[in-house]
């Protein structure tokens, strides 16, 4: 499964392609962060988060997408620009017919460090180990999207079965929302 990992931002998008399978090992196939300046006016830098993330998806065809749960922060102009980058990276997602799934920042360390509260330091550290990354990647943006990408294929598959094995079972009662699969 190739997954692309984003975590949205409006001055630095980040961006994470990894191949990979439960219990197999991982391979980075592509890390790099969409750019937008600050001083440009808002639509034009969601315009070109847009048309860096739609190349990358041409170039890199992700079977499934995976986004930063956008979650509330006390600066609220911040939170915007994350959720508007987000909804960007869903969008182009859908587009294509792509699966999307969102995971909260602590997933995705949990995923790869075993610990939701790590910090970026570490999420970095594992995320370089995983990969057999010769240097870590740079800046935390590119490594926090490789991180949504392991994450998503770890956890993002087993996720996709119970889905569907609740679609196939006459009267099975729907998870409740916002919790855990």
């Amino acid at each position: 499964m190739r997954v692309m990992g984003v975590d949205p931002g409006l001055t630095r998008c980040g961006v994470g392609v990894v191949d990979g399978a439960p219990g197999r090992a991982l391979k980075l196939v592509h890390v790099s962060v969409v750019r937008t300046p600050p001083d440009a006016e808002i639509a034009h830098r969601l315009l070109g988060v847009e048309q860096g993330l739609e190349a990358l998806l041409d170039e890199y065809r992700p079977d499934a997408v995976a986004v930063e749960r956008v979650f509330a922060q006390h600066n609220v102009r911040t939170v915007m620009g994350t959720a508007q980058a987000a909804g960007i990276a869903m969008l182009a997602a859908a587009r294509r017919g792509l699966p999307v799934a969102l995971h909260t920042p602590s997933e995705a360390k949990a995923a790869v460090t075993g610990n939701g509260r790590a910090d970026k330091a570490q999420v970095t550290s594992m995320v370089t180990r995983l990969l057999r990354l010769d240097a870590a990647p740079k800046p935390a943006d590119a490594a926090d999207a490789l991180a949504l990408a392991i994450c998503h294929v770890w956890r993002g598959g087993a996720q996709a079965r119970l889905a569907a094995a609740r679609a196939a079972a006459p009267g099975t009662p729907p998870r409740p929302r916002g919790g855990p699969a």
